[in-house]
C-alpha cells in the first residue's frame, strides 16, 4: 500500500509539474505580444519649376558698350531692394551654367532658351553640379552702355521682370561676353535664378542607415525565435528532467522575446522620427 501511495504521489507530482511548464510555455509563447515594424514614408519626387520668358533681343548700339557680372548683380538686387525683396545671393555653380551658356549661344550661333542639342537651363544646371527646386532664365542681347540699361530693359519686360522680383528666388548666376553673332559684334547676357534644393532639409540618410542596421538585427533575432519555438512546439516532455530543460527553453524564448519587442520599439521610434522628416521635407517643396 506504501508503494502504491508513492508512486500515485509521485505521478500527482509529474502531473503538477508537467501541467506547470505547459503554463509556463503558452504564457511565454502565445500571450506575448510580438510587435511588428513600421514602414518608411516615401520621399516624393521634386517636382521642379522652370521660369524662362521669350529672350530680350535690344536695338540698342552704344558707341563703348560694356556689361559685368557684378554689375548686373548689384543692379539686380537694387531693384529687388526698391520692391521690399530680399537680395539674391551669387552662387558660384549658377555662375558657371550661365556661363556655359552664353559661351554655347556664340559657338552655336542661336540665341533661345533651349540649344540646337535640346539643352535648357535644367540641364545646364544639372552640368553645373546645381540641385534645385525652382530654377529661371533671363537672356539678352544687344550693345547696352551698360549693367543699368540691361537691367532697366529687362525690368520693362514682364517676363524677365517676374523673375527679377520673384521672392522665392534665393540664388543667382550671372555671365556675359562680347562675340560675333551672325557677322555683328554683340554682347550676350544670362541670368540664372534658383530657389536651391537645400532649402528644404532632406532627410537624415545616417538615420535610415541606423534604422535599417537595427532592422537587419531584428530580423536575426526573430529567426532566432522562429527555430527555438519551432523546437519547443514539436516537444512533449513526460520527465522531470525533460520538463525542467523545456521550462529553461521556455525561458529562454521569452528573454528573446523580451529582446525583440524592445529593438523593435527603439526601431520604430527612430522610424517616426525619420518618417516626420520626410513628411516636412516633403512639405517644404510644395512652395
Amino acid at each position: 500500500m506504501k508503494m502504491m501511495a508513492k508512486k500515485i504521489i509521485f505521478v500527482i507530482i509529474i502531473l503538477v509539474l508537467a501541467i506547470s511548464a505547459i503554463f509556463i510555455i503558452k504564457s511565454g509563447i502565445f500571450n506575448s505580444k510580438i510587435k511588428s515594424n513600421l514602414l518608411f514614408e516615401p520621399i516624393k519626387e521634386i517636382e521642379t519649376q522652370i521660369f524662362a520668358p521669350p529672350p530680350l533681343k535690344s536695338e540698342a548700339n552704344a558707341l563703348k558698350p560694356f556689361l559685368s557680372r557684378s554689375g548686373i548683380i548689384n543692379r539686380t538686387n537694387a531693384q529687388r531692394q526698391e520692391y521690399g525683396l530680399l537680395p539674391l545671393k551669387e552662387n558660384s555653380q549658377l555662375d558657371y551654367s550661365a556661363e556655359i551658356k552664353v559661351k554655347d549661344m556664340f559657338a552655336r550661333q542661336y540665341f533661345e532658351h533651349i540649344s540646337p542639342t535640346q539643352v535648357g537651363v535644367d540641364g545646364l544646371a544639372k552640368e553645373a553640379g546645381y540641385e534645385y527646386i525652382l530654377i529661371g532664365e533671363n537672356l539678352a542681347m544687344g550693345n547696352f552702355e551698360n549693367n543699368e540699361n540691361l537691367i532697366e530693359a529687362w525690368m520693362n519686360s514682364e517676363g524677365h521682370r517676374e523673375n527679377i522680383l520673384n521672392s522665392k528666388f534665393q540664388e543667382i548666376g550671372v555671365a556675359v561676353m562680347e562675340g560675333l553673332y551672325n557677322g555683328e559684334k554683340i554682347w550676350m547676357a544670362v541670368q540664372h535664378f534658383a530657389l536651391p534644393i537645400s532649402y528644404c532639409s532632406k532627410p537624415n540618410e545616417s538615420l535610415r542607415s541606423e534604422i535599417e542596421s537595427g532592422q537587419s538585427q531584428i530580423e536575426q533575432i526573430k529567426a532566432r525565435m522562429e527555430t527555438l519555438y519551432a523546437t519547443l512546439d514539436k516537444r512533449k516532455p513526460k520527465t522531470k528532467q525533460g520538463i525542467d530543460e523545456y521550462n529553461q527553453m521556455v525561458a529562454e524564448y521569452n528573454s528573446i522575446l523580451g529582446q525583440y519587442n524592445l529593438l523593435v520599439e527603439e526601431n520604430r521610434k527612430l522610424i517616426d522620427n525619420y518618417n516626420n522628416q520626410v513628411n516636412l521635407f516633403n512639405q517644404c517643396l510644395q512652395i
